[in-house]
């Protein structure tokens, strides 16, 4: 059996055309949808309550952030397999079916994604990622990965022209659309409760690995994801992505090789505040980052109180 897991936060009518998407496609087994809820004040819950009474609606009562509300939907099946997948994507004919199967025949790795479309059809890579090292955050502190994006050297953490294409063992699949045994799932401890939102599926594939799993790209598994309908503008998304960074290197690395990776973030950040200065850019995304480095550079747990405004969650 699949259960699938969808966590929504104020995007009711993203999350009826996933939901839809999903119940059109079935994946060769038996598939019941979970939607765990934040705590949307625009009648999500409601709304899919009344259209699709088939959903398990899960209430979470306040907004968990990704992690929590996906380990709680997790707890509330039996399923051999669990899927995440986000309110803001459609699921394309034949990709469950396909990432199941594949699933099913290749058990040996354990943690399987897709490949995601943006809205105009073309390629999101962002349905995966490299790991992050001190080679790639360096290259990130001096600008290497901005003036040659999608280096296999400077710009390592893309994955370099690859378009997602062909079966790919890769570092980290995004939550975006993430497969996982329920046992597996249970027994790596599930997503990691600190973190609030984004960094945890990076944490999640890397302590996979660490585990003995292979997270995998299936490419015949394909959604279209509306990226970032939840978070908002670039700014305050950006101080979020920095948040997960910074708890990702701080839950996963040594604490000296945590300080060096957490220096060269500030660094990055720094070099493109000054540059956007310098091209006096309309759109100053890195200079509003580094303004609020303060809010985003103690990571998360505290970062869910200083960014988000509210009480740091057990």
């Amino acid at each position: 059996m699949l259960a699938i897991i969808v966590v929504s936060y104020n995007t009711r009518e993203r999350t009826l055309a996933c939901l839809r998407s999903a119940l059109a496609e079935p994946a060769g087994v038996s598939t019941e949808l979970i939607l765990v809820d934040n705590d949307s004040t625009d009648g999500t819950a409601d709304a899919i309550e009344a259209e699709i009474p088939s959903v398990r609606v899960v209430r979470s009562g306040s907004n968990l952030g990704f992690a929590r509300a996906v380990n709680l939907g997790v707890s509330r099946t039996a399923a051999d397999y669990v899927l995440l997948l986000n309110p803001d994507t459609v699921v394309l004919p034949g990709s469950l079916d396909a990432l199941v199967g594949f699933a099913i025949a290749h058990p040996e790795y354990g943690v399987y994604g897709g490949r995601t479309l943006r809205e105009d059809g073309t390629v999101d890579p962002s349905s995966c990622w490299g790991a992050p090292s001190l080679w790639s955050l360096t290259s990130f502190a001096v600008g290497l990965s901005t003036a040659f994006p999608h280096s296999p050297v400077f710009d390592p953490e893309s994955l370099g022209h690859w378009p997602r294409d062909t079966v790919r063992e890769v570092p980290v699949v995004t939550g975006c659309l993430l497969l996982v045994p329920r046992a597996s799932f249970e027994r790596l401890g599930g997503m990691d409760p600190r973190f609030f939102l984004y960094g945890e599926d990076a944490e999640f594939s890397i302590r996979a690995a660490r585990g003995g799993l292979r997270p995998v790209i299936v490419p015949d598994a394909t959604i279209v994801h509306a990226v970032g309908a939840s978070t908002g503008s670039r700014g305050p998304k950006m101080n979020m992505v920095m948040a997960g960074k910074v708890t990702l290197l701080r839950t996963s690395w040594s604490p000296f090789s945590a300080g060096l990776g957490v220096g060269l973030l500030l660094a990055g950040t720094f070099l493109r505040s000054r540059l956007e200065k310098v091209a006096n850019r309309d759109d100053r995304m890195w200079t509003h980052v580094w303004k609020s480095r303060d809010r985003w550079l103690p990571g998360y747990p505290v970062a869910e109180r200083t960014l988000f405004g509210v009480g740091v969650s057990g």
